[in-house]
């Protein structure tokens, strides 16, 4: 069973062109993501409208929310019973993970959404108008490395040569590149495979690839539902975040900068209350992924974080995610991470 898509539009569209094209997406064109190109079809959106009126200071202001399964923003505000408390109207869009998100975003058509520690990187190597606005710990759980119950790799070292499909440019990118490092490994004695998660997922479900390294919920899922062995988690590879990140474009329009600062108060609020309710918030989950309460019970567990502010600690640890990236030779060039993020919503964050 995969994931499937909430009313709001398909989770199945491809993102398979080079990495060469990185090197020509403009900022303004597009935000540049790991597969780097134009995705095969837009991502569908609705209109949601918040049912608090949309008057005083946010009277026609529209904010462009993107989403994705494994961030699950607009359910989580809806299991939290904030999602009416948005003072504006908001417009959401489904993706299947982080980079096609900031592409979109570099193209005009989000202002904010919550992605992993790779993304922001990828797109700032393409110098796409973004900053990050809010940071989450992330938990080592929430990322591993798949392999068939019965398949014979048993250490990270026994990936040598293995094709391992990935998603170019996401959180897993990372993970596996800092697994890797620490068996001794680098990408160059792998085969990397990238795919997004609907497509990975079929492919290690046929036997296509050996392995297969991902994030919460799709974790919890293959886990589950077809018995794969974890061959290594986010644990020991340091601490890591995942990110809120806003357009340039809407930081810039007064307007939808306050509205952004409502929408973090309300989600750092739905992060505090799904701490103490998880089993609600799972059901809530698990009906916008399609995914049974058990399987998103634990992804709850797994990946339940709260938003944190922008600090030195948190740019110096994607920084080195960034350097990472650079020595591998996966993005060209040197990121200068600091000038992609902004403090300025760190007084709302993190109950600060």
């Amino acid at each position: 069973m995969t994931i499937q898509a909430s009313p709001r539009g398909s989770r199945n569209w491809l993102f398979a062109a080079l990495f060469a094209a990185l090197l020509l997406v403009g900022a303004t064109a597009s935000a540049c993501s790991s597969a780097a190109g134009s995705p095969t079809a837009s991502p569908a959106a609705s209109a949601q409208s918040s049912a608090a009126a949309n008057t005083g200071t946010f009277a026609g202001v529209t904010l462009h929310v993107g989403d994705q399964a494994g961030s699950g923003a607009d359910a989580l505000l809806t299991a939290a019973g904030l999602i009416n408390k948005l003072p504006f109207k908001v417009v959401w869009s489904d993706f299947t993970s982080g980079p096609p998100m900031l592409q979109a975003m570099g193209a005009g058509s989000v202002d904010i959404g919550s992605v992993g520690d790779a993304p922001p990187i990828f797109a700032a190597a393409g110098h796409s108008p973004i900053a990050v606005v809010s940071a989450l710990q992330a938990n080592p759980l929430g990322s591993a490395i798949l392999v068939p119950k019965d398949s014979p790799i048993r250490t990270v070292a026994q990936l040598r040569g293995k094709k391992i499909a990935v998603t170019q440019g996401s959180s897993a990118n990372y993970h596996l590149l800092a697994i890797l490092k620490k068996a001794k490994l680098t990408i160059r004695n792998v085969t990397p495979d990238y795919l997004q998660p609907p497509d990975a997922e079929a492919a290690w479900s046929a036997g296509q690839v050996d392995a297969w390294d991902v994030w919460s919920p799709f974790v919890e899922q293959v886990v589950a539902q077809q018995h794969a062995r974890i061959l290594a988690s986010g644990a020991g590879i340091g601490t890591t975040y995942s990110f809120v990140v806003a357009s340039r474009a809407a930081l810039a329009d007064p307007a939808r900068a306050r509205a952004i600062g409502v929408y973090l108060g309300l989600l750092d609020q739905a992060y505090a209350w799904a701490a103490t309710h998880q089993s609600i918030w799972a059901a809530t989950w698990s009906k916008a992924t399609g995914l049974p309460e058990s399987v998103m019970l634990q992804a709850v567990r797994d990946s339940l974080a709260r938003p944190t502010p922008i600090t030195p600690a948190v740019l110096n640890s994607e920084q080195q995610i960034s350097n990472t990236f650079t020595a591998a030779g996966l993005i060209p060039g040197h990121v200068n991470f600091a000038s992609f993020a902004t403090t300025t919503y760190n007084h709302i964050l993190g109950g600060s």
